[in-house]
């Protein structure tokens, strides 16, 4: 029976009250069992599971243990003096914290996206673009940043063996005295080819490298410390806490590829039970390796002395033996170790993009899945040509930065989501836990606000004006075509 007092119905505001508002379509959330169950499909085919524990530890350690150690050392160190041991530790922890979290998220959620997925589940759609939109951040700066360490190792070795090296015209990029830095725009392109391949042909030689820059640094640790003076650790702090910090920040770009093992979520065999595994293990090797390298290298050399040295390791050989081939032996191998990290970054940009494609918010383009190799080759030829060109004109300094600042605001959201998920789905089987949660997640949340503290105002700018640009993009496109969008029509 109609209440004779009630207002007549209006249509219109019916359907509008039916219909959700901005912020309901902003919070809008991606099902787990959704996420789970579109793992691997693509446009016009789906990506193959060929990666077991021991590749997908490789993947890791091949995206984390490269340029951080051969190359940005030599930036870092005169920011912390010999406390630059203390400021990897400092940003090991930071890594760890986070690292438990995307542990947990990973095995719970196996999918390509990363943090983008985890933060679609549990914060929703405007969360996750802006998560998604740092990684490519993190992700695609990196492998510029990468590729242009890469470029400063193989003019060492063409020294050392042929007595040339490319001119500095052609091998930096304009803000460091050259015009096209074009080393790094080659070895983008050669981890472009081998994606093309297939992941697990990419994996097999990504091990092969892996292999060949451990046993690299244990050579170098060998070496290193026969030339150590404990004089050199005389004023421990010079430059004071600060300086450990902002070295700590800086270093923080060394430690960003532990994360591209749960990229790599939709072609592992079993990634419930291996991607927790290939994080944590990943991890504990190349901090180790990492802390054990940076006490012999300033152990060896006046931590004044390495100021404009991005070849440091090379040149600590040198100096030790008093010899060429050592230092030309070490070029070698971190030619090799580099490329491995350019390949390894490389593929988790594009298995991101991947994600945000399938789901709409990005072009569809990045999601095609090609019918022979089973991998999105037009995804990795757009994304390789877009990190070529950036390594190839904008300085290491700047590009080692702006990875950090967008890395570090990832990995805060990856701790939050845990969070989130433990009060949503708590009964939801998950094959690792982070221990004493919410605390552990807490302190991984603060430790990544504290290292983007530390950063300069200059990275902040960029980021400011790289996010912006971002919200830009995602309100004029991927906020009307995403995929949720039409079940809430």
């Amino acid at each position: 029976m109609l209440d004779q007092g009630a207002p007549p119905q209006n249509p219109g505001q019916t359907a509008a009250t039916a219909s959700p508002g901005i912020g309901a379509r902003l919070m809008r959330r991606k099902p787990v069992e959704r996420l789970v169950a579109e793992g691997g499909q693509g446009e016009g085919g789906s990506l193959r599971r060929s990666l077991g524990l021991w590749q997908l530890t490789m993947i890791s350690i091949g995206a984390t243990l490269g340029t951080g150690i051969f190359v940005v050392l030599g930036e870092a160190v005169p920011k912390a003096g010999p406390a630059v041991t203390l400021s990897f530790v400092i940003a090991g922890l930071t890594a760890l914290f986070s690292a438990l979290s995307y542990a947990e998220l990973a095995g719970t959620i196996p999918v390509s996206g990363s943090s983008y997925s985890y933060a679609y589940a549990t914060m929703g759609e405007l969360i996750a673009w802006i998560c998604g939109w740092c990684l490519v951040l993190e992700y695609g700066v990196s492998v510029a940043a990468v590729a242009v360490g890469w470029g400063e190792y193989l003019n060492e070795l063409l020294d050392g063996t042929i007595g040339v090296t490319i001119p500095a015209a052609l091998s930096a990029p304009p803000g460091d005295g050259g015009v096209f830095n074009l080393p790094a725009l080659i070895v983008v392109l050669l981890a472009m080819a081998f994606l093309m391949g297939g992941a697990r042909e990419s994996a097999r030689a990504n091990t092969v490298m892996v292999v060949v820059k451990i046993a690299a640094l244990v050579m170098f640790c060998a070496i290193g410390v026969q030339g150590f003076r404990s004089g050199n650790y005389e004023n421990f702090m010079p430059l004071g806490m600060a300086g450990v910090s902002a070295a700590g920040a800086t270093l923080f770009f060394s430690y960003i590829g532990f994360d591209a093992a749960s990229t790599a979520g939709e072609e592992a065999k079993n990634a419930q039970r291996d991607l927790p595994r290939a994080i944590m293990l990943s991890l504990v090797i190349v901090t180790a390796l990492y802390v054990l390298v940076a006490a012999v290298a300033v152990g060896a050399k006046p931590w004044k002395g390495f100021t404009d040295s991005e070849a440091a390791l090379a040149q600590i050989m040198r100096e030790v033996t008093g010899q060429s081939f050592w230092g030309t032996l070490l070029a070698f191998c971190a030619v090799i170790a580099i490329a491995s990290v350019v390949l390894t970054v490389l593929y988790g940009q594009t298995r991101i993009l991947f994600a945000m494609s399938r789901d709409g918010l990005v072009p569809k383009v990045f999601s095609k899945v090609h019918p022979k190799t089973k991998t999105p080759r037009t995804n990795t030829l757009i994304v390789s040509l877009f990190c070529g060109v950036l390594a190839a004109a904008i300085p290491l300094g700047q590009l080692a930065d702006a990875t950090s600042i967008g890395t570090l605001f990832a990995f805060a959201l990856v701790n939050v989501a845990v969070v989130v998920l433990r009060r949503t789905k708590p009964d939801m089987p998950r094959t690792f836990r982070v221990p004493l949660s919410p605390v552990m997640p807490a302190l991984g949340f603060g430790f990544c606000l504290w290292m983007m503290g530390s950063l300069s105002a200059v990275t902040w700018v960029v980021f400011g004006v790289w996010m912006a640009a971002g919200l830009v993009f995602y309100f004029l496109y991927g906020y009307r075509r995403s995929r949720l969008a039409p079940s809430e029509k």
